[in-house]
């Protein structure tokens, strides 16, 4: 025996269920093996589940009594291939859940089979779960030693408060560094990406060392690009990190390697820049530590041919030499690379080392930079939008993570619009909010002046690295560009600067073409359109927080607008009257689906808020006119509705003229006649199919997790979790946590609900749509289409109070019921964007209508 706490031998397997063994002390089991004997209190559930196990003749069972348990941890690997005559199959990732049962912790693995709880979030820390199943699965390579499965389990709500002081039951599961419960693999990866460092296997503390170069022998890159192909050895590099690619996780279920992780440094000399990669255990042990700037010693390397695939990223100084002809390999063995960062205060000027030049723009600069253009900029963020997930083309299983942001430098009114795709710095990305300085290098410029509305916007290269702004020594401190925003910035007040932030929500950008033939061609898939039957399969694929654009072709049969949920604090008196001379949002929505129950078939609302809506955009530095859409609010509102349910039943015209669709109404005391706007436009075709349809979808509803909201500083935690990706370990909450709603939505003035019918008439989808407009337009009476305010950039949104926010919502609503009439039995072509908050969440919005035959 190895001791009456048993430590376990260093084995990726070795973390599982202590079994008995009559010959083996019940105490203490070789292994990782604990019994607790004598447990003050209430008994473990898991106890009894495991006794259950081990006296049973099968190896599962069904628990006597099933009790609630907490999900504590949800953590991901990649789980070897088990040999077979089969052919190499996609990756296949398995779960490990760690739950409390209030007395004792322990890690399980959960059937593969109920992976679909974790895609979908609806398996999420936090959580209380039942456990109606399950099985071991025994470790053939030690003695009495198997792994907890969960095979069938019922997932509940998340819990307001819970214990995470309950031991762990089995010693092994406490362990640092964390290892999986099956397979070879020494670690986890991120639960939402493969980009991301997670865990204790990363380390962070490899600090500078002074070498003695006495003894060192230093070949420069352009005498090695030379002569390597000819020597044996080769001596020591002597260089400068220039740029330091995200993170490539390469693993398959068919590799036997332990950490396959794949990373690139361009290094430069005085004689020319070089790729360098790091393979496999040296990532973990040097990717936190190697930063842009650092200097390096590089022993014991390798040198190879450089593959023509792979797309070297621009030089950072032009007038250094770019060796493409070979590359440098670091690897663990063969031989086994030495590293060693250099401190910068023995840098000698002799060595004529390479410095960093950024190439910093500004906002005013980027108008003028050509497409594909390679910046970096620094500006204070004013919007943070939320983490979605696309998939990677090459698999199904694997994601990237990204957000949009906006940042501002004080050079114009607009902002940088930045798609930030994770750049291997969870630590940053999941932790920006506004107000934060922000430094994103090596971004590209996207930008196509032909479309309507104009794209310009930024994106992250392989090449990308974040920092917040304010840490001494960066690289970049010394930049004029970056001084004049620091300038520039303390003349802002941060009273100023809170009134003009937001973060999370639904964020429609980039916006499509203004015709459908620039559609087609700037899309990439293989099918451009999809059929209206498909789309609840393409809905139902969707994994948490994935967000996907596609096409659909229909009819246009129903708009019903829905204002925001209630008055805002500073509402004017005859908004809060509008508002309430008109029946309720849960009112009219009863009425609805009352109208569409059919055969006892009723509207499935997943639970949704379905008055609420959202749109996120970023506020502008200056009150001057900007273009806008329509923003959400956080409560439910009366929703104008002047026709009746019988008056809507009798109703057997498929248009109404502009005169029936106002009428007069009294406005209390005063008795003052005035004009009220109709809410809703019902075709005559819908009337006739809307009770023979094979499926309705409804998809209209917009969930409080869609809703843009102002940032206060003072919560800046709790709503950066919000808007974050679910965690793998439950997080233990400051005090006691607000909740969303409590926090003010942007500018909202409502949201339409828009009902599509396929062209075959047997199917119907509901969808909402942001109408995008400028208020000057909408009260000129330009927008008069449902086509032209779909024309619009929805950058920034401008704050409309009292009279202002009536006289356009009114102005607006009826010049879109107006215009639906115009696409009465007119066949259109709809861009929806389907976005999955997870837990049984999804949105359809409508992005943009195109006419086939009058947008070619």
């Amino acid at each position: 025996m190895s001791g009456e706490l048993g430590q376990p031998q260093a084995t990726p397997s070795h973390a599982g269920v202590d079994l008995p063994n009559p010959e083996r002390n019940r105490v203490g089991v070789p292994g990782g093996v604990i019994r607790r004997v004598g447990t003050p209190g209430r008994r473990s559930w898991i106890q009894k589940v495991l006794e259950q196990i081990t006296d049973s003749p099968r190896q599962w069972v069904t628990p006597s009594k099933v009790v609630p348990v907490v999900v504590l941890a949800v953590q991901r690997y990649l789980l070897e291939e088990e040999p077979s005559g089969m052919g190499p199959k996609p990756p296949l990732y398995c779960y490990d859940v760690t739950i409390s049962d209030g007395v004792y912790q322990e890690k399980c693995y959960l059937d593969p089979s109920l992976n679909s709880l974790v895609y979908k979030n609806i398996l999420r820390v936090g959580i209380e779960m039942r456990i109606s199943r399950v099985s071991c699965i025994y470790n053939e390579k030690r003695v009495g030693q198997g792994i907890l499965c969960i095979d069938n389990v019922h997932c509940g709500e998340s819990l307001d408060s819970i214990s995470v002081e309950t031991p762990f039951r089995n010693s092994a599961h406490q362990e640092i560094p964390e290892r999986p419960l099956r397979g070879g693999k020494s670690h986890y990866l991120a639960l939402w990406n493969n980009e991301d460092p997670y865990g204790d296997i990363w380390i962070t503390n490899k600090e500078p060392e002074e070498h003695n170069f006495n003894d060192t022998k230093i070949i420069s890159l352009s005498n090695l690009e030379m002569t390597w192909s000819s020597r044996r050895s080769f001596p020591a590099l002597l260089v400068r990190i220039l740029q330091k690619s995200k993170l490539r996780y390469y693993g398959k279920p068919d590799r036997k390697m332990i950490e396959p992780y794949q990373t690139f440094l361009e290094v430069a000399d005085s004689s020319g820049t070089v790729s360098v990669i790091l393979w496999n255990a040296l990532c973990p042990e040097w990717y936190k530590s190697l930063h842009v700037g650092l200097v390096l010693l590089l022993q014991d390397y390798s040198v190879k041919k450089s593959y023509s695939l792979r797309m070297q990223p621009l030089p950072v100084d032009p007038q250094i030499k770019l060796i493409s002809t070979m590359k440098i390999s670091l690897n663990v063995r063969d031989p086994p690379a030495n590293i060693i960062i250099i401190p910068e205060k023995q840098v000698k000027p002799e060595w004529r080392l390479p410095k960093l030049n950024n190439c910093f723009i500004t906002r005013s600069e980027l108008d003028t930079l050509p497409e594909n253009h390679i910046c970096d900029v620094i500006g204070t963020l004013l919007f943070v939008g939320r983490v979605q997930r696309s998939k990677k083309k090459e698999s199904r299983e694997d994601f990237r993570s990204y957000r949009w942001i906006h940042l501002a430098d004080g050079t114009s009114e607009q902002p940088f619009i930045v798609e930030l795709f994770s750049t291997s710095q969870p630590e940053i990305f999941e932790n920006i909010y506004p107000m934060t300085y922000l430094v994103c290098t090596q971004l590209k410029a996207v930008r196509n002046n032909e479309q309507v509305p104009k794209l310009l916007y930024l994106t992250t290269t392989n090449e990308s690295r974040v920092f917040i702004t304010g840490n001494r020594g960066q690289p970049y401190t010394n930049d004029t560009k970056v001084k004049n925003f620091i300038r520039w910035i303390k003349t802002k007040t941060s009273a100023g600067e809170m009134k003009n932030t937001v973060v999370g929500g639904y964020y429609p950008y980039p916006p499509v073409p203004e015709t459908f033939s620039k559609y087609s061609s700037s899309v990439k898939v293989e099918s451009l359109l999809t059929a209206i039957s498909e789309v609840k399969k393409q809905i139902e694929d969707l994994q948490y927080r994935e967000q996907k654009r596609i096409a659909i072709q229909g009819i246009i049969t129903v708009i019903k607008y829905v204002p925001c949920v209630c008055a805002p604090e500073n509402a004017s008196a005859s908004e809060a009257q509008w508002n309430a001379n008109q029946p309720s949002a849960s009112q009219a929505a009863r009425r609805e689906g009352q109208s569409q129950e059919r055969g006892g078939k009723r509207r499935q609302d997943n639970n949704p808020v379905s008055s609420q809506c959202c749109h996120s955009a970023c506020a502008s530095l200056s009150p001057t006119k900007k273009r806008i859409l329509q923003e959400p609010c956080g409560k439910q509102v009366p929703v104008p509705q002047p026709e009746t349910s019988a008056q809507a039943r009798g109703n057997k015209r498929s248009v109404p003229s502009t005169s029936q669709r106002r009428e007069s109404t009294s406005t209390g005391s005063l008795g003052k006649a005035r004009k009220t706007i109709s809410n809703k436009w019902e075709s005559q075709l819908w009337r006739e199919k809307k009770f023979g349809l094979i499926s309705h979808l409804h998809y209209s509803h917009v969930y409080p997790e869609s809703i843009p909201r102002k940032f206060v500083f003072e919560h800046r935690n709790f709503l950066t979790q919000q808007y974050n990706s679910q965690p793998s370990k439950y997080i233990l909450p400051e005090g006691r946590p607000p909740k969303l709603d409590d926090f003010k939505s942007v500018q909202s003035l409502g949201h339409f609900e828009v009902t599509i019918l396929g062209l075959n008439h047997e199917i119907a989808i509901d969808v909402a749509f942001f109408p995008m407009y400028s208020p000057e337009d909408v009260q000129t009476s330009q927008i008069d289409t449902l086509l032209t305010c779909m024309n619009y950039s929805c950058v920034h949104p401008q704050e409309l109070t009292g009279n202002d926010k009536l006289q356009v919502t009114k102005a607006l609503t009826g010049n879109i019921i107006k215009a639906a009439t115009e696409l009465d039995r007119v066949h259109i072509i709809g861009i929806l964007d389907i976005c999955s908050l997870g837990n049984n969440k999804t949105e359809v919005y409508l992005h943009k209508i195109y006419r086939p035959n009058k947008n070619s």
